[in-house]
This record gives C-alpha cells, sequence and structure tokens, in this order.
C-alpha cells in the first residue's frame, strides 16, 4: 500500500494503527541516546549484589533496542458468557524500530517506530514504553478512557520496575509494576494483572467489552525480544466486572536489517522536540490528584490524527516546532479534563456481555 494512494497515513485510520500491515523490522542498530546521561549507579551503600541485578535489569530493557521485524499474534481461547462464539485469530506485522529516548540510570525511555508502505515506505509513530527503577506512584487505566496514578507503597518498590506504555500521540494506555528476573537463562519481567483499554484491532470493530484485565510479560530472546499477553476482555457495564473471554497475544520482535531503518531515524530526528513538547502536556494532565480521562469515548481519533498530522507537517516543513506544539496543546486541552466522573458515568450501565 503506497502512502500516495491514499493522500497520506492518517486516511488508513485505525486499520494501520491495529497492525493490519505487511510484515517486517530488524537488528542491533546503536541506541541514540538522547536527554540525560546513561550513567546507572545506584547509591554507593547499596549491596554489590544489589548493583548488579539493577545493571542486568538494565540492560534486559536496553537489550529490546534496535530493528525488528515483528509478527503480532492473538487468540481467543476461552469463553466465559453463554453464547459467546471466540473470534478468529487476529494476525498481522511490521517492521519496527525501538529507539532510546532517555536513559538516566534508574529511568529509560524507549520509542517505538513503525515502517509501512509498499515501494513507497513511511515512518508511523508507535507506542512507547517507560521504565521506573523502584518506582514511588505508576499510572494506571481505570476505564473509560481515563486514567489515575496509584501510590506504590514503599514494600512492594524494592528491586521492582515499573513499565508505563503510552499510546502513538503520547497519551497513556496502561501502567504496571513488577520484578525482572533472570533465572534458568532467561530474562523476563511480569507485571501484576492491571486494566489496560481496547486495543486497536478492537476498538473500532467492537463493542462488547469496555477494558482488558492484562498480564504483560517481556522477554529476551536469541532472536531479539518476546511481549506475551495473557488478556481477559471485560465488560464493565454491569453491577459488577465480568470476564468476557479470554485471548492470548504473543508479539515476537526478531532483529532484521532488511528494511530502511533510516526512514523511522530521519523522522525521529525531525520531529523529536515536537513529541518532548507534547510529552510535557501529558505529564502535567498525569499529575493531577484526581486523575483525567478524554472527553471522547472509544478509539480517539480526534486525538492522534491531529498530533501525528503536525509532526508530518514539522518534518516537511510546512510548520514549525515551536508552531506545532502549540496547536497539539490545544488540541489536547480541548479533548483532556481532570474530572473525568464516574466509570458508570463515562461508559454507561447497559450490560453488554453475550454480544458478539
Amino acid at each position: 500500500m503506497l502512502r500516495s494512494d491514499v493522500g497520506g497515513w492518517r486516511h488508513f485510520g485505525a486499520g494501520v494503527l491495529a497492525l493490519a500491515l505487511v510484515a517486517g523490522c530488524a537488528t542491533g542498530a546503536s541506541s541514540q541516546v538522547s536527554g540525560a546521561s546513561s550513567s546507572a549507579q545506584l547509591s554507593p551503600a547499596q549491596p554489590a549484589a544489589e548493583q548488579a541485578k539493577f545493571e542486568q535489569d538494565r540492560q534486559a530493557i536496553l537489550s529490546m533496542v534496535g530493528d525488528y521485524d515483528v509478527d503480532f499474534d492473538f487468540q481467543e481461547t476461552v469463553a466465559f458468557v453463554p453464547g459467546y462464539e471466540l473470534h478468529k485469530p487476529q494476525r498481522s506485522g511490521g517492521y519496527e524500530v525501538v529507539r532510546v529516548i532517555e536513559d538516566s540510570g534508574d529511568f529509560i525511555s524507549l520509542q517505538h517506530i513503525l515502517v509501512v508502505g509498499g515501494d513507497e515506505k513511511f515512518p508511523i509513530k508507535h507506542w512507547r514504553q517507560d521504565w521506573r527503577y523502584e518506582p514511588e506512584k505508576v499510572l494506571v487505566f481505570i476505564g473509560g478512557n481515563a486514567w489515575e496514578t496509584r501510590p506504590v507503597p514503599e514494600a512492594q518498590r524494592a528491586g521492582e520496575w515499573s513499565q508505563t506504555v503510552y499510546q502513538v500521540e503520547d497519551s497513556p494506555r496502561y501502567g504496571a509494576v513488577g520484578m525482572w528476573k533472570h533465572d534458568n537463562g532467561v530474562s523476563e519481567w511480569a507485571g501484576q494483572a492491571e486494566w489496560r483499554p481496547l486495543p486497536r484491532r478492537d476498538a473500532t470493530k467492537r463493542d462488547d467489552y469496555d477494558a482488558i484485565l492484562a498480564v504483560n510479560r517481556h522477554a529476551i530472546t536469541p532472536e531479539g525480544w518476546v511481549h506475551e499477553q495473557d488478556n481477559s476482555k471485560l465488560v464493565l457495564r454491569g453491577d459488577q466486572p465480568q470476564v468476557l473471554v479470554r485471548e492470548v497475544g504473543v508479539n515476537t520482535y526478531r532483529h532484521y536489517d532488511g528494511f530502511p531503518a533510516e526512514i523511522a531515524t530521519q523522522y525521529w530526528d525531525a520531529t523529536k522536540d515536537y513529541w518532548a513538547g507534547v510529552r510535557e502536556e501529558w505529564s502535567r494532565l498525569e499529575a493531577s490528584e484526581s486523575g483525567f480521562g478524554l472527553t471522547v469515548q472509544g478509539e480517539p481519533e480526534p486525538l492522534y490524527i491531529p498530533l501525528l498530522d503536525l509532526a508530518d507537517k514539522i518534518q516537511s516543513g510546512e510548520t514549525t516546532t515551536e508552531a506545532a506544539i502549540a496547536q497539539a496543546k490545544a488540541v489536547i486541552a480541548g479533548l483532556t479534563t481532570t474530572a473525568p466522573g464516574s466509570l458508570h458515568d463515562r461508559i454507561g450501565h447497559t450490560s453488554a456481555a453475550g454480544s458478539k
């Protein structure tokens, strides 16, 4: 599919962002660190074993940087509502690069960028994952396109890392806290079960569930890494949550150098200052004690399409970074609130259990 065939990536809509793409992605590119130094020392008072474990955790996170051929594979497994019929497995793939935005030792931020298209390939900013060592708080999804910051008790922080995942326009998706382990020759992290929004592969096609209760695991492999998911699709519009169906997901990242990763690098070099400004605006909202949310429900195209379009205009020279940041802040302000209301108000109360 050529970019010129559809007049720009934004007209692909959620289909592209759901990764219904031609497969492909890549190998050991440099981490391209920007921002703070990558010095990774704990306090000198920390035991040597703790320091060594901390560095081992960091190297596992940083080993996810590179260029990849990615396969996305999701399959529903068990229904828990009478009459529900399992949906067909969903499989797709894409070329994807992962680069370091920031590495300040106990905080690492990784940006994913897709490279899509046929003969005329182009970039699409994808998800971001932020890792924080022994976090004091974690941002979590609370349903109905709303989020809140939850304190992490001190007794539960020791040796743990939070992973917070952000969407294509840097609004949040979900967060969780877990431990990196390096047992039996495998480095892997698994977070506790937390809610997350509908994936884009379902958000524009289904209205029979409202959130996913997910356990995410990241494991480093000889070929790259894998993101495994244990998902329960939740209906929240009844008296209490109801699991509609369970799903397993396996996203496999294999090092690959057979695609033009420089397309993603050039995009990021041109737009990274803009996206830094956008992240600052979302960080301001995250600091709200009452939580925050979107004023639109479902797939938030009114939010991500203009923000991604502004980045395209910066790269093409149609606007400046400063002007684009100002416009992006206006878009975000018009579609967010720090008084999201109750879950009942956000999503309604009519049960959707049993829908297909």
